[in-house]
């Protein structure tokens, strides 16, 4: 065994066929080989049925794990699922395996798992895809949550564009993204144990596993390549999650965004502090000075504390928890429009800098210099 696709399933009986002949269908893997365990937690719609109808039939490894949990949440289940799925690839002698996960009313693109193995072949230690709403699911809800969602989606590609001009890192390039769901994840076994596991949290499990993995210094790759499409219904079947948060969208259209989408000069502080902390760290100086600290507005016993943080991921949560200049206050829809034209105008004045700058290094004409975005690597400040 190579890899195995961890899927924890609550009473997914229309669903779950789609999700494992996906799954089953995976091409580019050569010879490797690829299982997946399903854990059933407390299904009583016939799930478990179908499940063992589909098994012998999908080609490639399976095993079902059946709980029955009164304290059951979406966090817990999938732990339950990866770790076993760990368990799996330890038994197979498989150290350098790759754990990934899915959710059961979620369909994977047949180069799925082989995108997610060729990325972690490049010294990458997890993968964090997009997701896409099933096409049925989304000519169903209202024209509002897609007009709400498409501005949001806007204004965060251009956040996430500009933190890559601001704080590039090397192991997550642009173009890159901010998704970070259950639904497409991917992480070496090794990583995976690093950090303690998949945190059994009722809501949320997904964006805290990264956020482990970015605090322990993991280099994790925001791949846009990677994309899966997931159910968009209204009636999910994790309180808490997606269905729940679109149906409170509906219902309160000017409810807050997400936290990520802040006012853009408090984005850019937090970018341009990301970038100044980890040269910091690099140079081994952030715990000999602490002249970054009032910037922040953190105390210098609180800094003295910070810089005794270890990892650079842990400095820059710590420090983000800790500045009151750092905390998010995310926007609202009806103030969206500004910020976006306000960060299409800053990313415009970036380009052509990078413009004008390569043309003025090179004897080549200027036209020939032209650098569209910061795939490039020059031009970030």
């Amino acid at each position: 065994m190579r890899a195995i696709v961890a899927i924890p399933i609550f009473n997914e009986v229309e669903r779950i066929e789609g999700c494992l002949k996906s799954v089953s269908g995976q091409e580019g893997l050569g010879a490797s080989g690829l299982g997946a365990l399903l854990f059933l937690n407390n299904c009583t719609d016939g799930t478990g049925q179908v499940v063992a109808s589909l098994r012998n039939g999908l080609g490639i490894p399976v095993r079902v794990v059946e709980r029955t949990f009164a304290g059951a949440n979406a966090g817990w289940a999938r732990r339950e699922a990866m770790e076993a799925a760990a368990a799996w690839l330890e038994e197979a002698g498989a150290a350098d395996g790759v754990l990934l996960t899915t959710d059961a009313d979620t369909r994977v693109p047949p180069d799925w798992v082989a995108r997610n193995l060729a990325i972690i072949a490049e010294g990458i230690d997890a993968v964090a895809g997009q997701i896409t709403l099933d096409s049925d699911d989304a000519v169903r809800l209202p024209d509002a949550l897609h007009a709400r969602g498409q501005r949001e989606g806007a204004y965060e590609a251009l956040l996430v564009e500009l933190e890559a001009w601001i704080d590039p890192l090397p192991h997550d390039p642009w173009p890159r993204h901010w998704t970070t769901s259950g639904a497409t994840l991917a992480v070496r076994l090794a990583t995976y144990r690093q950090v303690g596991g998949m945190p059994a949290l009722a809501v949320g499990e997904d964006r805290a596993f990264v956020s482990s993995l970015l605090g322990s210094d993991a280099r994790v790759r925001h791949e846009p390549g990677v994309s899966v499409v997931t159910s968009g219904r209204l009636e999910g079947r994790a309180p808490g999650g997606a269905a729940d948060t679109m149906r409170l969208r509906c219902a309160m259209p000017d409810s807050p965004c997400d936290p990520r989408l802040e006012p853009l000069p408090r984005a850019l502080f937090r970018f341009a502090w990301r970038r100044r902390l980890r040269g910091l760290h690099a140079s081994g100086r952030i715990g000999r000075t602490r002249l970054w600290a009032p910037w922040l507005g953190i105390g210098s016993e609180a800094a003295t504390v910070i810089a005794r943080g270890g990892s650079l991921g842990l400095i820059l949560a710590a420090v983000e928890c800790t500045s009151p200049h750092l905390a998010y206050r995310p926007l609202r829809p009806s103030q969206l429009p500004g910020q976006i034209r306000l960060a299409e105008a800053l990313l415009m004045a970036l380009r052509r800098c990078s413009r004008l700058r390569a043309a003025l290094q090179r004897p080549e004409p200027a036209s020939a210099a032209l650098l569209p975005s910061p795939a490039d690597g020059a031009g970030h400040a």
